[in-house]
């Protein structure tokens, strides 16, 4: 009995030590975090009172929150203020305004496109037209968060735009009722052939599977047998809708992702969880380089559960998940919170310890693989990847995002295609050629098919197109001419087709000439192996 006695009490003894050692511990860890808070804010006061300069109280708080950020890792991020409205806008996936797309080409506001759906296009305003006047008054040297502010506003407000129409030589007055617009993150939907559907991707954002989802079921209804995704520069968004996506594709009860973290109620895990009719739909996943985060989960789900076939360059490798917290200020910190990791535990983050940001987004330009077949993932040089098996027995690398299964480059572009691109010089110069030719293309092609079918850009076009590049001042490179010529002429025809028909239009011409677009074409009895095969 008496050493009964003295057990219990032993026990007790030693549950009091553990529970006092933790709740000192927590104290001296909160002192600590107290001390530091102390610190930091006796060194802002000391600067505002005795520095021999006034200083900006809020740029210098910005700069201290910018520098605790950089010591975390490259994805955490203050924004300010000013740029959430912005980068809230984008993902929410509408604004309010008048509807339309524009570029300032020497101080004048060109009209390149209405939105569909706005309050522009029912008026009538088009590609090309030129906003001369905004509530009746002219303007010199305009910006664009200028115009922003002019043309954008409250849903139901008015705004009086004065246009002239080069097509007509004739000024046109427009009263405007500014409406809610959409940003759409399905760039294009369209048919290449008779069962192909191909749908590019630009970000991750509210609206993105209802817009996906409507988009196949468009193309279903014209006949579509099998689907190109193109993910490519798709840096990603809100990974709740990379897990709708991917559900379109995969089976009920598949996982697609799950994450880890220090705290466990950020642990989850995602799994398809609805039937679509597109779970044995042949697809092929377009990516590169600045194919990122949601678009990782994705194209990571489809090649872990040997689904569909990824073509293309390495994507950037951002395993990262980050949270949005609204400060005081209408600013933001976006913080990671966990890490996530593929259908066969893959973590897709690149490493950033012991480098810079420049550094760490270079590093995901500057790829070494090698070009070629990569279903069993052979080509792949760092051996001290993390390896797994999918349920195919394919070997698959973590660490450091997702290699295709088959690798193809894109050719880089020569110093004189960079510089007519970085002078904007295809759209100045085709917005100039529709002024005196445009009538006589609409009259002539009736529709997209006859244009792409019919519609040549033949020398005089090209030589005409040189001249004009010469007088903006780029040096002609007949050697890089060569090289680019194709390109060249399917980005002027590209140009065209975009007033007409918008990216419906743009994104054909350009796929013609896109390695990458083409072995991915080639490659559909394989996709075709791997929609039908049960992992």
């Amino acid at each position: 009995m008496k050493n009964r006695v003295v057990y219990i009490f032993g026990l007790t003894i030693l549950i009091f030590g553990i529970f006092t050692g933790i709740q000192i511990q927590k104290a001296i860890s909160t002192d600590n975090f107290q001390e530091q808070l102390r610190k930091f804010n006796d060194v802002l006061s000391l600067t505002r009172k005795y520095y021999v300069d006034d200083v900006d109280t809020q740029k210098l708080v910005e700069a201290a929150i910018n520098g605790l950020l950089s010591e975390l890792d490259p994805h955490s991020v203050y924004i300010p203020p000013k740029q959430l409205e912005q980068v809230e806008e984008e993902f929410r996936g509408n604004f309010e305004g008048i509807g339309i797309e524009f570029q300032i080409i020497n101080d004048t506001i060109v009209v390149v496109s209405a939105i569909p759906g706005g309050p522009s296009e029912a008026l009538g305003i088009t590609a090309g037209d030129r906003i001369i006047k905004i509530n009746g008054e002219p303007y010199k040297k305009i910006t664009n968060e200028e115009v922003r502010k002019k043309l954008r506003g409250p849903k139901g407000t008015k705004v009086d735009v004065t246009i002239y129409r080069p097509s007509i030589k004739e000024f046109m007055d427009f009263t405007i009722v500014r409406d809610k617009i959409p940003l759409y993150s399905v760039d294009a939907a369209v048919m290449i052939d008779d069962k192909t559907g191909y749908i590019s991707l630009s970000r991750f954002a509210q609206t993105t599977f209802d817009e996906i989802k409507a988009a196949m079921d468009s193309l279903d209804k014209m006949g579509m047998e099998r689907l190109i995704l193109d993910l490519r520069n798709n840096s990603g968004g809100y990974m709740s809708e990379a897990v709708k996506i991917s559900d379109l594709f995969l089976d009920q009860g598949k996982m697609i992702v799950y994450t880890k973290s220090r705290i466990p109620e950020f642990e989850e895990e995602y799994r398809a969880v609805r039937p679509f009719k597109y779970e044995k739909l042949p697809v092929i996943i377009l990516v590169n380089n600045g194919s990122a985060s949601a678009s990782e989960i994705v194209s990571g789900a489809i090649q872990d559960w040997d689904r569909g076939l990824i073509v293309g360059e390495r994507t950037f490798g951002k395993g990262l998940v980050q949270r949005q917290f609204t400060l005081n200020d209408n600013s933001a910190l976006r913080l990671t919170i966990s890490r996530y990791y593929t259908p066969v535990g893959r973590l897709i983050q690149r490493d950033y310890s012991k480098k810079d940001k420049i550094d760490y987004y270079r590093e995901s330009v500057d790829q070494d693989t090698i070009e070629g077949e990569n279903i069993e993932h052979t080509l792949e040089k760092d051996t001290t990847k993390p390896v797994y098996v999918t349920p195919k027995g394919r070997k698959v690398f973590g660490g450091g995002g997702i290699t295709p299964d088959y690798i193809v480059k894109s050719p880089p572009l020569t110093k004189f295609t960079s510089s007519l691109l970085r002078k904007n010089l295809f759209y100045q110069y085709i917005l100039n050629y529709l002024d005196k030719n445009g009538k006589s293309i609409q009259n002539k092609y009736k529709n997209w098919k006859m244009f792409n079918k019919d519609f040549q850009v033949d020398e005089a076009l090209l030589n005409d197109f040189l001249s004009y590049s010469k007088k903006q001042n780029v040096e002609f490179n007949k050697e890089e001419f060569e090289k680019d010529k194709d390109y060249i002429k399917a980005r002027l025809k590209a140009q065209i087709a975009r007033n007409y028909w918008r990216n419906d239009g743009w994104f054909p011409v350009l796929l013609e000439i896109d390695p990458q677009f083409k072995k991915a074409i080639s490659l559909f009895p394989e996709a075709e192996k791997f929609a039908k095969s049960k992992p």
